[in-house]
C-alpha cells in the first residue's frame, strides 16, 4: 500500500483549510452579512444559496472533464484559489455601494456569490477534491474521509470563534479581506509546492471536449456504478435536512437568541472541536467496511443534537445539542467521503466530482433553502435588524431540519445492501 508523503498530508490540510474555511465564510457568514448589512429577508439568502450552488456544480462539471483531459490538477486548483480570494474580498464591497433598492442590492450580492463560488469550485471541488483521489487508494481513504470530515469542522471552528471576534471588533469588509487574502495566498503556494499525481493520466475523448463533458450524463453510468449513486442520494437526502438549518444558524443565535458574534462562536467552536475527536475511531470502521452502521448511528445522533437545540435556550443545553449535531455531522461526512472516493472510475475522477457536486451541493442547496424560506416566511418571528424588519428563524427550523434528515436511512439501506453485494464478490474472486 503506497502512502501518502508528508508533503502532500500538508499540503492536503493546508488547501483543505483554506478552501472550507472560505466555504464557511459563504455559507454562514455571506448571509449574516445579508440580514446586517442589506436586509433581513430570507428570500435573498435563499436566492444566494441556490444559484451559487447551481454555479458550482457547473464549474465542477466544466473544470472536472477539462482536468480529466488535460491529466492535471495543478493550474486549476492555484488559479482557483487565488480568484477565489480575490472575489471573496469584492463581495464585501456591495456594504459601500450607493444602491436604494433592496431588488438591486439584493441581485448584486447575489451575481458576486455566483462569481466566487465559481472559482471556489475551479480551485477546491474540480480540481482540490480530484488530487486527493489521484494521490490515495482504498487502503489510506478511511482517514482522507476523516480529513475531509475533520476541516470543515475545525473550519467553522475558526469560522465561528475567530471570525465573530473579527466581525464584532473590525466589522465584515475587514474580515473578508483577510478571509481572501489568506485563500489567494494558499493558492500561490500551491503553484510552487504542489505536484500532480505521477498515475494521473489524460484521458482525452476524440470526439471533442463537450462529448466527453456529456458523456457522464448517460444511464449507462448510472447502471455501471449503481453503488456509487445509490452513495450520492444518502448524501443528497442527508444535506438536504443539514442545509435547512445550516445557512441559518448564525442568524438564529445571533438575532433570535440574541447572543454576539463572539459568544456564537465560542458554543459552536467548542462543540465540534469535540465532536472532531470521533473521527479517529470511526476511520478504523470505515476501513473495515462498516459503513452503514456508522452512519445509521450517526444519523440517530445528529437527529437528537438537533431536537435538543430546538426546545432550549440554556447556554449548557445548546452546547450539547451543538455537540450531538456536529458529531453525527462529522462521523456522516468522513464515512460518505470514504465509500465515495472507493467507487470512483479511475479515469473519470474530475468528473465523477461534478457529479457528487450535483448531489452535495447543488440539489440540497436548491431544495432546502426553498424549505427554509417557507418555513421561516411562515413560522419564523418578525423582528428588526439594525433599524429593518423582517423575518427572523426560531427553533421550529431546527425541527424541520431533523424530520428532513431521517428520511436518509430509506437510501441508506439500498447503499449498504449493495456494498455487502460487491464486498461478497470481491471476497469470492480473491478466494479464486
Amino acid at each position: 500500500m503506497d502512502k501518502i508523503s508528508r508533503k502532500n498530508w500538508a499540503l492536503i490540510w493546508i488547501l483543505g483549510l483554506a478552501g472550507q474555511l472560505c466555504w464557511n465564510v459563504e455559507n454562514a457568514w455571506f448571509n449574516s452579512f445579508v440580514y446586517e448589512k442589506i436586509a433581513p429577508n430570507p428570500s435573498i439568502v435563499s436566492w444566494m444559496v441556490g444559484v451559487s450552488a447551481a454555479v458550482t456544480t457547473f464549474a465542477t462539471f466544466l473544470i472536472g472533464t477539462a482536468g480529466d483531459r488535460r491529466g492535471r490538477r495543478k493550474p486549476f486548483i492555484a488559479m482557483g484559489y487565488i480568484l477565489w480570494g480575490i472575489f471573496t474580498i469584492a463581495f464585501g464591497i456591495s456594504e459601500f455601494l450607493p444602491i436604494s433598492s433592496i431588488f438591486a442590492a439584493g441581485c448584486f450580492v447575489v451575481g458576486m456569490d455566483a462569481i466566487m463560488s465559481f472559482f471556489g469550485s475551479v480551485g477546491y471541488d474540480s480540481a482540490y477534491c480530484a488530487w486527493t483521489t489521484d494521490i490515495s487508494n482504498k487502503g489510506n481513504r478511511g482517514q482522507i474521509g476523516g480529513a475531509f470530515a475533520t476541516m470543515p469542522v475545525l473550519a467553522t471552528i475558526f469560522g465561528s470563534v475567530v471570525s465573530g471576534i473579527l466581525i464584532d471588533a473590525l466589522d465584515f469588509f475587514a474580515f473578508f479581506i483577510i478571509i481572501g487574502s489568506i485563500v489567494s495566498l494558499v493558492g500561490v503556494l500551491s503553484l510552487f509546492t504542489l505536484q500532480d499525481s505521477p498515475t494521473l493520466k489524460a484521458r482525452k475523448d476524440p470526439r471533442g471536449f463537450w462529448h466527453q463533458f456529456f458523456s457522464v450524463f448517460n444511464f449507462k453510468t448510472v447502471h455501471r456504478n449503481k453503488e456509487l449513486f445509490w452513495v450520492f442520494i444518502v448524501m443528497m437526502i442527508y444535506f438536504i435536512g443539514f442545509n435547512v438549518y445550516f445557512p441559518y444558524i448564525t442568524i438564529y443565535f445571533v438575532n433570535y437568541l440574541k447572543l454576539d458574534f463572539t459568544l456564537t462562536g465560542i458554543i459552536q467552536g467548542i462543540s465540534l472541536l469535540l465532536a472532531v475527536l470521533l473521527t479517529i475511531p470511526a476511520a478504523k470502521l470505515i476501513n473495515s467496511g462498516k459503513n452503514t452502521r456508522v452512519i445509521s448511528v450517526a444519523l440517530l445522533i445528529n437527529v437528537v443534537g438537533l431536537i435538543v437545540i430546538c426546545i432550549s435556550q440554556s447556554l449548557i443545553i445548546l452546547a450539547i445539542g451543538m455537540l450531538l449535531t456536529g458529531a453525527g455531522y462529522v462521523i456522516i461526512l468522513q464515512t460518505l467521503t470514504a465509500w465515495y472516493k472507493n467507487l470512483y472510475p479511475e479515469d473519470q475522477r474530475g468528473q465523477f466530482e461534478g457529479i457528487k457536486q450535483l448531489f452535495y451541493v447543488c440539489i440540497p442547496m436548491i431544495i432546502a433553502p426553498m424549505l427554509s424560506n417557507i418555513i421561516i416566511t411562515n413560522y419564523g418571528v418578525a423582528g428588526v435588524v439594525n433599524g429593518k424588519e423582517g423575518m427572523i428563524p426560531n427553533e421550529f427550523l431546527f425541527a424541520a431540519s431533523a424530520a428532513a434528515t431521517l428520511f436518509t436511512l430509506l437510501p441508506l439501506f439500498r447503499a449498504g445492501k449493495l456494498m455487502n453485494e460487491r464486498n461478497r464478490k470481491d471476497n469470492a474472486e480473491t478466494k479464486k
